[in-house]
């Protein structure tokens, strides 16, 4: 019955991990297992730099937990950029996370498409797709797609290429690539805008008339609260600032009805475990309300 059901975990490392004495993200699996928690998302954001021992290892930790692993790469990725060396560079950063996901077993490498910059939003759309699309070929070639999906991000900020269009536009190019739905980033972006079930259910129908029903069963889910102003995400908060949305009851009602088997990966700042373990609650109570 566990494989059926969702995956919840962190995303990076707590201040709880920290803590309690921890250093090394091999003891993550081991530490969130504790919680409750069985999903873990490892950060390169600022680069690629672990060893084929340390995927090896983290493989073999996951394994032994029945964990479910994605790899956040690079912040600076920029695959809308008009600078050649920037793209080749991307290129070489999104081929790195790959490799490393290949090796620790990872299922997904999640990445931000980058930004607008002196272009129109549809100009960046297409040329962020172009490269991907020659990504998409490179990988290939070394056999790294065949377990592991790309997933482009949503983001928070106006400036930023990935409404949830956008990342659909380039989740065309292959079906290797998926979204990574980041609702707190779509919540910011839109002023506020998941208020109630029905905007779940909105985004989440646009998400299968564009990639098929198929694409809601295994999708790859980043949730917080989060601080925003007029210009979008400003930072990503925890359940305890009552405050802040977006509300994760809704959407778990929606997951428990539709028995789909996504993974919902917590970016709280700081306290991402504890809330990673109050959303699993949250998406128990809407199973039990069910029966």
């Amino acid at each position: 019955m566990a494989e059926t059901l969702p995956r919840f975990g962190a995303g990076g490392n707590s201040d709880g991990f920290y803590a309690a004495g921890h250093k090394s993200s091999l003891l993550a699996c081991e530490y969130l297992y504790g919680l409750g928690l069985n999903a873990y998302e490892y950060e390169c954001t600022h680069g690629v730099r672990i060893s084929s021992a340390f995927c090896a290892s983290m493989r073999k930790n996951a394994e032994l937990f029945d964990f479910g692993l994605s790899i956040h790469a690079p912040y600076y990725i920029n695959l809308a950029s008009l600078d050649g060396a920037i793209r080749e560079k991307s290129v070489q950063h999104l081929l790195k996370a790959l490799r490393a996901a290949d090796q620790m077993g990872a299922a997904s490498v999640v990445f931000h498409p980058g930004a607008i910059g002196e272009q129109t939003r549809e100009q960046a759309t297409e040329r962020a797709a172009g490269l991907l699309e020659e990504i998409v070929r490179l990988a290939d070639q070394e056999g790294l797609l065949q377990f592991t999906q790309l997933r482009p991000e949503t983001m928070g900020k106006s400036g930023q290429l990935g409404t949830l269009g956008e990342v659909l536009r380039l989740c065309e190019v292959a079906e290797s690539v998926r979204p990574a739905v980041d609702f707190a980033h779509i919540h910011a972006l839109t002023g506020g805008g998941i208020r109630e079930r029905r905007d779940y259910e909105r985004l989440l129908g646009k998400i299968a008339r564009r990639l098929g029903e198929g694409a809601l069963d295994r999708l790859h889910i980043h949730f917080s609260p989060i601080e925003y102003t007029k210009a979008g995400e400003k930072r990503h908060r925890n359940l305890s600032d009552k405050e802040f949305g977006p509300d994760f009851e809704p959407l778990a009602a929606i997951l428990a009805e539709q028995g789909w088997r996504p993974t919902i990966i917590c970016e709280s700042a700081g306290e991402q475990d504890l809330d990673a373990a109050a959303y699993a609650q949250m998406y128990q109570a809407a199973r039990r309300d069910l029966s």
